[in-house]
């Protein structure tokens, strides 16, 4: 098992929630050219986030997609793709993944 860089961790949260605020602040609609928009969450209110189109070739981003088509299949209440995790496990997975790109 790998060491945790844990100020590389923090670091990449923070840029994520960085990019989140910029979305919801300026109700951007359209996701940029190479990202895509994703719903997390286990309850009713789901956030939404955009991450890199580069995370889908990821074996850690594909298991949370198969998580997401074991819930819903291709059926999505929120129009976008939903991934049922919280958002603890989903920040894990994409700070890893903005890491290593």
């Amino acid at each position: 098992m790998g060491i945790i860089r844990l100020p590389s961790i923090i670091s990449s949260l923070k840029q994520f929630h960085k990019l989140h605020s910029a979305v919801a602040r300026s109700q951007i609609t359209d996701v940029p050219k190479g990202h895509l928009a994703v719903y997390v969450g286990e309850t009713e209110k789901k956030q939404r986030y955009v991450v890199p189109i580069a995370y889908l070739n990821h074996s850690s981003f594909q298991e949370l997609l198969q998580k997401a088509e074991e819930e819903f299949g291709f059926q999505h209440s929120m129009g976008g793709l939903t991934i049922p995790c919280n958002e603890d496990a989903f920040f894990h997975v994409t700070s890893r993944l903005n890491n290593s790109l």
